[in-house]
């Protein structure tokens, strides 16, 4: 089972010196991916109730630094060779999906194809509403917006009529490495993140979940969807980050089928740091 390590974009990790020295020392230490989120908006004292944690609060503080995470991933690529970078996860319904689809597509072609985007449809109200963006049926947002960046991607001249976007006759270029295609891993632990990984994505993200007991269930419901959509299960990879600092059981998650563990930390901020951290993450 691969590790991924989900460190940069917030805080320290926000750094430019730190996510160089985090970037190159990850790919030496054998991790597999670069997970970086996103929130365009923080507020101070919002209502939404952040659904990761029991106390429903989010534990970056709002007036913390947080990179947009193409951007970070950019300078992640620019500062490795081979490990791979993903969005976990992308706001996908607080993007427009023309410029959010070159701009992916950007990514990929300058780090080689290494690029993941992981999706979210967000939870937080107040963040919307500062976008402008309708916080109802982000969902149905999402998946429209989804299905219109895999056309401009696939097709070299494209049209597509949707309920929230339209267009007729564009090009978008660049267009993805590998068969015009970017892999899509849907993030969130809710009934309906499974269902969605199941009917439209390559990968699932499950996100502070906890332990092993915790993982198994998410798992059997998102078998039991990808069944009812028609689709393999063994064709989703499957990436997981853990509630608690651990050590995990990786010969116990790896057997009921995760892919990648991904290691949630804050970075140190002094970069001469970095590699000691980096073993003693990978140690646990």
């Amino acid at each position: 089972m691969r590790l991924g390590l989900h460190a940069l974009g917030i805080g320290t990790g926000a750094r430019r010196e730190v996510i160089d020295a985090v970037a190159a020392g990850a790919e030496a230490a054998g991790f597999a991916t670069l997970w970086v989120g996103e929130h365009v908006v923080m507020v101070d004292d919002g209502a939404s109730r952040y659904p990761y944690a029991p106390d429903g609060r989010i534990a970056v503080p709002a007036q913390a630094d947080w990179l947009d995470p193409l951007i970070a991933l950019s300078f992640a690529a620019a500062a490795t060779s081979t490990i791979r970078l993903a969005t976990g996860v992308l706001l996908l319904p607080e993007h427009n999906p023309l410029r959010l689809a070159k701009q992916v597509a950007s990514l990929d072609v300058l780090s080689g194809g290494r690029l993941t985007l992981g999706i979210g449809v967000g939870w937080s109200r107040e963040e919307f509403d500062a976008l402008g963006v309708p916080f109802e049926r982000r969902g149905a947002r999402a998946d429209e917006y989804l299905a219109a960046m895999r056309t401009v991607w696939r097709d070299d001249v494209a049209s597509f009529a949707g309920e929230f976007v339209s267009f007729a006759d564009v090009r978008v270029n660049p267009r993805p490495v590998r068969d015009r295609r970017v892999p899509i891993v849907v993030g969130g632990n809710s009934d309906a993140a499974l269902r969605r990984a199941a009917r439209l994505a390559d990968g699932w993200y499950g996100f502070n979940l906890d332990g092993s007991e915790h993982v198994y269930e998410r798992l059997e419901r998102l078998r039991g969807c990808c069944e009812r959509a028609g689709r393999d299960p063994a064709e989703l990879k499957v990436a997981v980050a853990l509630a608690g600092g651990g050590p995990h059981d990786r010969e116990r998650l790896a057997a009921i089928g995760v892919d990648e563990l991904v290691l949630v930390s804050s970075p140190p901020a002094d970069p001469g740091a970095v590699e000691p951290w980096l073993a003693g993450l990978a140690g646990r």
